[in-house]
């Protein structure tokens, strides 16, 4: 009889992470993919090298804050911009969490994802900012949104919550917006980005940016999950309470090798973009 092989310790830890991830994660009313989740574990130890493989997002990061504030911006009811509380759905390494928490008018950011291994860095380098480990200014939760407990009273709730980069990564969008919509208080902005499935897209992302230049790891997208915005518009449209007197807004953004992102009208309809619901007051 042959004996059975022990995993050395770091691969078991690694091996019940895993298994822990996926206990957690694949039953039904979850929208995170377990697939997914090893990706990004994968990644987790380069998160925060700006020229490894999350550089686009940290060169995209300012482009958040920039459409954040214009969504505020807006008339009628915009959002008072100070005490702001952010919940930061899908926050991975905690590129923008990090960010947020650092602006002047923020109360507190809570920021969670379904990959330990990535909130595991997260906290980490969060650790080497004095300001963040201010109590209550920045928390990370290694928790899917179908798990977090729904808000009960108006101050339990968000004035942004924001879905950065992930919800191409979702398996069932739907149902995953649906949960992320109690955590909005009455005024406040739904904001995310992602990508239109065209073919456009399908060159730009997966054929230059993942084939051939490597911009981004293989495997990072999966064009079958590429959202339009006509979509994502159309589901807000059908729910009751969001986005009336004005309270929507799509805006494109394109990658410029040697330049970095801009934003671009019109490009929501064939490449990445960022898309901002209000819930009406």
């Amino acid at each position: 009889m042959i004996a059975p092989r022990i995993p050395a310790s770091g691969n078991l830890k690694r091996l019940v992470r895993g298994l822990h991830a996926l206990r957690n994660y694949a039953n039904a009313s979850s929208s995170v993919n377990p697939t997914e989740v090893s990706h990004f574990n994968a990644l987790a130890s380069t998160w925060w090298d700006p020229h490894g493989s999350s550089r686009l997002l940290h060169l995209m990061n300012p482009l958040r804050h920039d459409f954040i504030s214009s969504c505020h911006a807006l008339k009628p009811n915009s959002t008072p911009q100070n005490d702001l509380r952010y919940l930061d759905i899908g926050c991975g390494g905690g590129i923008f969490a990090e960010s947020a928490a650092r602006l002047p008018n923020t109360a507190n950011v809570t920021a969670i994802d379904p990959s330990l291994d990535v909130i595991n860095v997260a906290r980490q380098h969060a650790r080497k900012d004095p300001i963040l480990q201010e109590t209550g200014r920045l928390e990370y939760l290694n928790t899917a949104i179908e798990d977090l407990n729904v808000p009960q009273l108006p101050n339990e709730q968000y004035d942004v919550v924001s879905l950065f980069e992930v919800i191409e990564h979702i398996s069932k969008p739907a149902s995953f917006l649906r949960s992320c919509l109690p955590f909005v208080k009455p005024g406040g902005w739904l904001v995310l980005s992602t990508i239109a499935k065209t073919w456009t897209s399908w060159l730009t992302t997966k054929v230059v940016a993942e084939d051939l230049v490597g911009l981004v790891p293989r495997g990072t997208h999966d064009w079958s999950k590429y959202i339009n915005e006509h979509e994502i518009r159309a589901f807000f449209q059908a729910q009751q309470g969001w986005g009336a007197n004005g309270g929507m807004k799509a805006l494109g953004c394109v990658y410029v090798p040697g330049i970095g992102w801009r934003m671009v009208t019109g490009g929501e309809r064939w490449g990445n973009y960022f898309f901002g619901v209000r819930r009406d007051p």
